[in-house]
């Protein structure tokens, strides 16, 4: 993992420093809420329905075990014991006083941890493959790249006060698990004559206008990497809308200027940068990479992970659906639910992060990732200790075998805490996940990828959902609109929608129909409900869940 530098260091502790003295003249009255408001943004401190709300960044998603313990201490301390993992691969923390703050970001100083870049209109947490480094189908580890990446673009002066919020993701796998297409610029980092290099996706994006990134340059050096990001987000700050945030966002200037307009555009101004850079990026470059050399894996039979397999069925369960393939023999990547069925997608209990750093430092190699999917993954792990480590999951209430299953839900916070949702989320993915735990169905059904969001700004990524949910407000009343069809992957698909949306107490019976007519009418038990969507299209679906229509319209 990477460590922080004596630079580093003296970065972070001056920014605590600096955002305290504004915490205080802010209670004070020196500052009034709308003067402090960038302030508190730059630091990751949003107001929201009920209380302040922080967000810490995970950058890459990568933690240690001594960096989990703090934050299940900040949980504890400052917060209601619990913390939220996001879509972001950050933790947000709903409950913190506002003369704790500065307290906080202290103790996350502490441990290297940061909420610097968090919100505002400045580029965030770079988020990356949650099994980097471990992947079996990795072409090259991500997270030396989105650690490059995140040291140039934190502080950069010029793109402090972009025209909107940029989101950058990086993928090094053959798979993408980063949703790269889906965010303002992607790295999709690929090997081309021997030499690793990144394939620049722009314009990517969900909200209220989703589109699927275009590839902006097929293969750039990693040498080349910084300046071509530079001249990219460059050129987007001077044609970027500042009149309308609706449309400010990246994705909307491609869309109205053309791809090959913004290459043009992009090139000229990466001739420009390009020697300012002088190769001082790759020297850091070599200097990050070091600290992201594979643990030493150990050699050791399995024959503990076979008995445990064969002879305990609810152990098998969990190793058939959390458990990932890993490139070092022996070894697997485990993937810890936070999705129980009733439970709040995304939340652990500051037990359950001791818990999880325990495992880490006992099995884990000391690592730590959280996934986009609101998960938390053990990257390596011998598969002889996976049966000590669900036991020790299931004393915590974390062995959920759900991954990639219907109640493996993605949800945004809702109308439960955010100050822009226009509908609830949480109860919705708690209602559903219980409610198929009740049909004792989730197996049957297979794979499949629910992502609600409460309202239109898609925080739970329900555009690309095989089945999305979007909550909106009609006239003072919850209305839920569905897609199908919609993907993540390298693939990435933008789903269709049905119809008309659904009120709160019909959406789950909704989504039971669409999932009764697929059981119904799949091909084989093999045909996932995303391929039985491509081959059979919208129109039973849309049968199954507007019954009356569609007899008025045969009619």
């Amino acid at each position: 993992m990477y460590k922080y530098n004596d630079f580093d260091e003296a970065f972070v502790r001056e920014r605590v420093a600096q955002f305290s003295a504004q915490v205080a003249r802010r209670i004070d009255g020196s500052l009034t809420e709308e003067e402090f408001r960038p302030l508190r943004l730059m630091n990751g401190l949003y107001l929201q329905l009920h209380a302040y709300m922080l967000r810490v960044a995970i950058p890459y998603g990568t933690l240690s075990s001594r960096q989990m313990d703090q934050l299940a201490m900040i949980a504890e301390r400052y917060d209601r014991g619990y913390g939220h993992f996001t879509t972001r691969q950050n933790i947000q923390y709903n409950w913190p006083k506002l003369p704790d703050v500065p307290a906080i970001l202290s103790d996350l100083a502490d441990v290297e941890m940061h909420a610097i870049q968090t919100s505002g209109n400045t580029i965030r947490n770079v988020t990356a493959d949650h099994f980097a480094g471990a992947a079996a189908d990795e072409v090259a580890d991500p997270r030396p790249v989105a650690e490059l990446v995140r040291q140039w673009s934190t502080d950069h002066p010029e793109f402090q006060f972009l025209p909107r919020k940029f989101k950058i993701a990086v993928s090094g796998a053959k798979a993408d698990r980063a949703v790269i297409k889906a965010h303002d610029i992607g790295l999709y980092l690929r090997e081309q004559d021997g030499e690793i290099g990144a394939q620049i996706i722009v314009g990517g994006g969900l909200g209220r206008t989703p589109m699927v990134g275009k590839v902006l340059k097929d293969f750039v050096s990693l040498a080349d990497l910084l300046p071509y990001l530079e001249a990219t987000v460059s050129v987007w700050n001077l044609l970027g809308r500042r009149d309308n945030k609706y449309k400010a966002r990246i994705k909307i200037t491609v869309h109205e200027h053309g791809i090959e307009d913004i290459r043009a555009r992009v090139e000229d101004r990466f001739a420009q940068v390009k020697p300012m850079f002088g190769g001082i990026d790759m020297a850091m470059l070599e200097e990050i990479q070091a600290a992201f050399a594979p643990p030493a894996f150990r050699e050791a039979a399995t024959e503990a992970y076979d008995r445990a397999y064969e002879a305990d069925p609810v152990f098998r369960a969990w190793a058939d659906t959390n458990l990932a393939p890993h490139k070092a023999p022996g070894y697997a990547i485990a993937t810890v639910s936070l999705k129980t069925p009733g439970q709040t997608p995304g939340d652990a209990s500051a037990d359950q992060m001791r818990v999880l750093a325990q495992i880490a430092r006992d099995y884990g190699h000391d690592e730590l990732r959280i996934s986009h999917e609101q998960n938390v993954i053990l990257p390596h792990v011998h598969k002889s200790d996976l049966p000590a480590i669900h036991a020790a999951l299931k004393d915590a209430g974390l062995a959920t075998a759900n991954i990639g299953l219907v109640s493996d839900i993605i949800a945004c916070p809702g109308m439960d805490y955010c100050a822009l949702a226009t509908a609830r989320s949480i109860p919705v993915a708690q209602g559903i996940a219980t409610r198929f735990e009740e049909l004792k169905l989730e197996q049957d059904i297979g794979p499949l990828k629910i992502k609600i969001s409460g309202c239109i700004n898609a925080c739970g990524h329900h555009h690309v959902g095989h089945i999305g949910i979007l909550g909106l407000d009609r006239a003072g009343v919850e209305n839920y609109q569905i897609t199908l069809g919609g993907d993540g992957t390298e693939d990435m698909v933008i789903g269709e929608r049905t119809g008309p949306g659904f009120a709160y107490d019909e959406i789950i019976p909704a989504i039971e129909r669409i999932l009764m007519t697929y059981l119904e009418l799949r091909e084989a038990p093999e045909e996932t409900f995303l391929e039985a969507y491509r081959r059979l299209g919208m129109d039973p679906f849309k049968t199954a869940l507007y019954p009356e229509k569609e007899k008025a319209h045969a009619a």
